[in-house]
């Protein structure tokens, strides 16, 4: 039996252990947000789940590899780039280990939908699959709401030298991975990013807009914001040459002969919010099905490092 660590208690931190009591075959036997090296060294996990600020987890990682422990690990992969690669480094010095990241909207059942329609055959575990189609489009959107309150509960997602950014590393990171793996790998990123918002202590954006070129010529568009009334469920369009398929709060696909199909999403379990999905728990549960699996877990640092190179580009014009 797994026996699993929870490093970190904030608010991400309910869902993985209500996903870990989930699973009866995993075996709790600590938590903690101080002394996370005494904790791995007394308890000796096979198993930690990292759930601390994003400037934290690069170190985190390579000590849980160093002591021989799996890691699954919140995203975004590091808050930049160059921390990223240390724990990808990490992670190819430890072949027997296994590291995967949370990016669970892949898990989505709209998601998953989608990818079989766009790439026929195609299966979660086969992340290089790229569309082809030249006439493939996307549009996406999420438009959600944070207030000052949301800052000053945990400080350090409002500081660019903690959190690595704001809207784009904190939250439109999930839809970022989704447009790249839905359409294909990204080869061209445009975009900015801005402070527009009423919150003032902070030094991240709020704001942000990108347009990226996939290989084999399909295109898509973003729009990110916390500056909106309301949390929206995220949304994303996808055109292709037979169909039209709208992921919001499920899948729609309008298919050019006029049938219509609809396929529902999973709706959030315990300590999860609905804007967030319900897939977290899927993700978790595939990560401890394929633990002894050889082979790295899917998402791993590598793949979950995409999207963050994505960002890195916008941050950088």
């Amino acid at each position: 039996m797994p026996r699993a660590v929870v490093i970190g208690l904030g608010t991400i931190s309910k869902v993985h252990l209500a996903a870990i009591d989930a699973l009866p075959e995993v075996e709790l036997v600590g938590a903690t947000t101080h002394d996370y090296r005494k904790l791995l060294d007394e308890v000796r996990p096979d198993v930690a789940h990292v759930c601390t600020p994003h400037d934290t987890h690069a170190d985190i990682v390579v000590d849980c590899l160093d002591r021989g422990v799996n890691v699954l690990l919140e995203k975004p992969v590091a808050d930049t780039v160059e921390a990223a690669e240390r724990v990808i480094a990490a992670a190819a010095r430890a072949p027997g280990l296994k590291v995967g990241v949370c990016l669970q909207n892949r898990y989505n059942a709209a998601v998953q939908a989608a990818r079989k329609v766009i790439t026929p055959g195609a299966a979660k575990r086969t992340p290089d699959a790229t569309a082809k189609a030249p006439n493939l489009s996307a549009t996406a959107t999420l438009l959600w709401h944070r207030d000052s309150g949301y800052y000053a509960s945990a400080p350090w997602r409002g500081q660019k030298k903690r959190a690595g950014g704001g809207v784009l590393i904190n939250q439109a990171i999930h839809t970022l991975d989704l447009l790249e793996w839905l359409l294909g790998d990204v080869t061209g990123v445009s975009g900015h990013v801005g402070h527009y918002g009423e919150v003032d202590a902070i030094d991240v954006e709020d704001t942000a807009n990108a347009r990226l070129t996939h290989a084999g010529g399909g295109t898509s568009v973003l729009f990110a914001t916390t500056t909106n009334a309301v949390d929206s469920p995220v949304t994303i369009e996808i055109v292709t040459g037979d169909a039209t398929l709208l992921i919001r709060d499920g899948l729609t696909i309008t298919h050019r002969d006029g049938r219509v199909e609809h396929v529902a999403e999973r709706r959030a379990g315990p300590g999860s919010k609905s804007y967030w999905g319900a897939s977290h728990e899927l993700l978790i549960a595939d990560f401890y099905r394929t633990l002894h699996d050889p082979g790295p877990f899917w998402i791993d640092p590598a793949e979950g490092t995409k999207s963050l190179r994505l960002i890195d580009q916008l941050y950088r014009r």
